[in-house]
């Protein structure tokens, strides 16, 4: 069943591989002056180019894309990537297939941004859910209701499912985004060497 959501003037539709370039740059112009993609990307002068690598080589099309529950708008203006509860928990051969990719995004920096990721997977839920590692709009769209509009459908799906859904906030803007949707906090994880927080954050399925 194909559910769409109406922002202004936009519908929000399922994403397809043809999309996987215009999401990731408009991800990571979302992302660029993020607290915590500065941290894992702390050189600023390369930091939008390293992360449309990232999140086109990663994030959009091995993470998110083969499992058919990403969202994007019509125009590209902003970009959902959420991956459901059977392929939450990645197994070695998938980590190992992934390290490739990782090391071409964070180069001399791979350390340290497996350093973070691991202290994100220590206090991950080990129940089924789904989760959201990345939501973004475009810097020049946002307050439009856009963001809300991408996370419905996949969150009418976890209704329907039964299914709870879990994210970590970067910014106390969208920890009160996701507030409005129904997520409640978990607790806060710091990354290390002294990193910035992050939200972690639970929603229970509504009946």
């Amino acid at each position: 069943m194909t559910i769409t959501a109406h922002a202004p003037s936009r519908t929000v539709r399922a994403a397809t591989a043809d999309d996987a370039s215009a999401i990731a740059r408009v991800l990571a112009r979302a992302f660029e002056h993020d607290p915590v993609a500065a941290w894992f990307l702390p050189r600023r002068r390369d930091r939008l180019a390293k992360l449309v690598r990232g999140f086109e080589s990663v994030y959009v099309r091995r993470l998110s894309l083969p499992h058919g529950a990403v969202q994007t708008t019509d125009d590209h203006a902003g970009a959902a990537l959420w991956i459901p509860p059977q392929k939450v928990q990645l197994g070695t051969f998938d980590e190992l297939r992934l390290m490739p990719a990782l090391a071409r995004t964070y180069g001399r920096g791979l350390p340290r941004a497996l350093k973070g990721m691991a202290a994100m997977d220590a206090v991950h839920p080990h129940e089924p859910h789904y989760y959201l590692p990345i939501i973004g709009v475009d810097p020049a769209a946002q307050g439009q209701g856009i963001g809300s509009s991408l996370l419905r459908p996949i969150l009418e799906r976890a209704d329907r499912e039964g299914m709870p859904a879990y994210l970590e906030a970067t910014t106390p803007r969208n920890r009160a985004l996701y507030a409005r949707h129904g997520f409640e906090d978990v607790d806060v994880l710091h990354l290390p060497y002294d990193g910035p927080p992050m939200w972690r954050m639970w929603r229970e399925p509504k009946s």
